[in-house]
């Protein structure tokens, strides 16, 4: 079941060009991340759990 993000308020990390290449979106919900393609935002968006995106961001922060 695919739930609806339109409702979400949506942020690109504040590392991101100016040039709009190469960068996604973010929106956080009570139970999960939600990640979007900033150059086509009518693309469905993906959800990762709120403790996998923790994760995700202490390996990538690590780097």
């Amino acid at each position: 079941m695919r739930r609806s993000t339109a409702g979400l308020a949506w942020f690109k990390s504040s590392y991101s060009g100016t040039q709009g290449d190469s960068c996604v979106e973010v929106a956080v919900a009570e139970r999960a991340v939600h990640v979007r393609d900033s150059k086509d935002v009518s693309r469905p968006a993906f959800a990762v759990g709120r403790a996998g995106w923790r994760d995700f961001v202490r390996f990538a922060s690590a780097r």
